[in-house]
């Protein structure tokens, strides 16, 4: 294949540090089920039971959560996904294109612990599933109180980060055939437990109307008042926590490495796949299944762990559902981690960082604070990244429209940028000064410390030479844009196209594992609809927790299946 002088010089580059080529763009199911699958995991158990514990009011979950996901979603379309699509870079390599590999490398450090932090939160999780096997008592405080918990988090620790290192494709590929019975199995156990929840508070187990609804929900789950007795949040600070729980990734760019893949920005549209579906029905099913475990076992919320309520709501599924969905969170985020140290430690391999971070984060996982303190904990992590979005947007975004350059740190050869460092250095202590002070509440505060490092950046790119000409170096940076799409345009012509598995067999698993769903979704309905007498109410959830148990087994051989087939397919080809 013959390129020209200016495409072989790509060739030695890596791949991840060009734009994304045409020929890997994906359409909008990718990004429908890549959110679906990210945002229905095993931090909506505890965020759900949090937003209980914190006292919210029913009608503040219902219209504040869905206010906060809807001005999440708007974020991702209307600030990540156009960066993304424009430049098909991560956030990673834009930045070291704007200020300089210092900056780069403190970024990565940050993400380093963000990421790993929120892995060992999911450990935790999962290993509260675990320690039910072994009747460990549930770990409540900060710290450890079981030496064999212990043992139990480095056993379920060790599988994580050894997956993370040698496996990470095929749990990607395993965590997107999770999202739809995750989002299944949150609205079944749900309906496992409300009859309880309607029993305790109505004196019947069926609901007649929305208002039961909402007297049950007032009355026993989000009652407005928080675990210490006092008054609790309000609609602006669900509203500030839906929107701010993804800050990181939105405000903060992260997932421009999602959208760069993106055909169309409009794309960014699809995230509400996963607001809705995750961070809407599941918060409050899990907020349902907590308060209805509480009742069941004449307990407070605060009592219990993930592993207590998804065994009580689901049976034997939910050792299967806590275990599942906090390993391949946290999976995904140790991978990215990994990634990050990698990146900071340029001469180790990816295997070897990922192993070494792992090792910390399987430590930190030891205690259980970082899972119940998951609410604060990502309001912070985006609180710490938020600005370095607010830097990115200012280049690509505002300078154009005031007669400053994009790009002109590389222009000028700076490999540490004092605008980007400052203004970052000068955001947090602006941001966490904010908190310090309590001037406003602390979900919000990624909002004006964005809108801080956006002015404080753009005023020092001023001053440090954003406003001289570079006319000559646009030219050349737009020859080799035009360069890189030559190179991988002949790059593509190589490339087959993905054969797309039609063959009955297949066909017939894909319907197996969808009719297993529906099911499962049917012996819940009967529970929750169908149950008049607690005698009936017992003898339902018992059919229930069978059949979801066997369904969820048939679903994942099924789907795994059908999913390896095509993978097989594609290999062969």
């Amino acid at each position: 294949m013959a390129t020209s002088p200016h495409t072989q010089t790509f060739k030695d580059v890596n791949e991840e540090q060009l734009p994304v080529a045409n020929n890997k763009l994906h359409g909008w199911k990718h990004f429908a089920g890549l959110y679906a699958g990210e945002h229905v995991a095993a931090t909506e158990f505890v965020i759900g039971a949090t937003f209980v514990a914190l006292g919210a009011s029913t009608i503040d979950i219902l219209l504040g959560l869905l206010i906060g996901n809807l001005l999440a979603m708007c974020s991702w379309w209307l600030i990540t996904a156009p960066i993304a699509v424009e430049t098909r870079l991560s956030l990673y390599n834009y930045l070291n294109k704007i200020a300089g590999n210092s900056m780069t490398k403190l970024y990565n450090w940050a993400n380093v612990v963000i990421f790993s932090v929120i892995s060992a939160a999911m450990i935790t999780v999962s290993s509260t599933a675990v320690r039910f096997l072994f009747d460990i008592p549930a770990q409540l405080d900060w710290y450890p109180n079981s030496f064999w918990f212990v043992a139990i988090v480095l056993a379920v620790g060790s599988i994580v980060v050894f997956v993370a290192m040698y496996g990470f494709s095929t749990v990607a590929d395993f965590s997107k055939l999770c999202a739809p019975w995750l989002f299944v199995i949150f609205i079944a156990g749900s309906f496992a437990l409300f009859p309880e929840l309607s029993n305790h508070v109505l004196g019947s187990t069926s609901l007649t109307s929305f208002s039961d609804f909402m007297t049950i929900g007032d009355s026993s789950i989000w009652t407005g008042t928080n675990a210490d007795g006092e008054k609790g949040i309000g609609l602006l600070e669900v509203i500030g926590f839906a929107w701010a729980a993804n800050s990181i990734t939105h405000f903060g760019l992260i997932d421009m490495a999602i959208f760069r893949f993106a055909k169309r920005k409009s794309y960014g549209l699809f995230s509400g796949v996963g607001m809705f579906f995750g961070h809407y029905l599941a918060w409050i099913s899990a907020g349902i299944m907590g308060a209805g475990v509480a009742v069941l076992l004449k307990t407070t919320i605060s009592s219990l762990d993930p592993g207590d309520v998804a065994y009580h709501a689901l049976g034997w599924t939910g050792f299967v559902i806590v275990i599942i969905a906090g390993w391949t969170t946290a999976n995904a985020n140790l991978y990215r981690a990994g990634l990050a140290a990698q990146s900071i430690f340029v001469n180790q391999s990816r295997e070897r960082t990922t192993a070494i971070v792992g090792v910390v984060t399987v430590i930190i996982a030891c205690f259980p604070f970082v899972f119940s303190q998951m609410l604060p904990l990502l309001t912070y992590a985006g609180l710490l990244v938020v600005p370095v979005g607010g830097i990115v947007f200012a280049e690509h975004v505002l300078f154009p429209k005031i007669g400053l350059t994009r790009y002109w740190a590389k222009y000028k050869n700076i490999t540490r940028s004092v605008p980007a460092i400052a203004s970052w250095a000068l955001a947090l202590v602006f941001g966490f000064g904010l908190n310090a002070i309590d001037v406003m509440s602390f979900y919000y505060l990624f909002i004006p410390t964005w809108i801080f490092t956006i002015v404080i950046y753009t005023l020092l790119a001023k001053k440090y030479g954003a406003g001289d000409d570079y006319t000559q170096e646009i030219e050349a940076e737009e020859q080799e844009q035009c360069d890189i799409k030559e190179y991988q345009a002949a790059e593509a012509k190589d490339i087959p196209k993905p054969i797309i598995d039609s063959s009955v067999f297949t066909k017939v698993l894909n319907a197996v594992s969808t009719v297993s769903l529906v099911i499962i979704f049917i012996f819940a309905s009967q529970v929750m609809f169908f149950s008049e007498t607690m005698n009936m109410y017992s003898a339902n959830k018992s059919q229930f927790e069978i059949a979801c148990f066997i369904c969820t087994v048939i679903y994942f051989v099924t789907a795994y299946w059908s999913l390896k087939r095509h993978k097989v397919l594609n290999t062969v080809s």
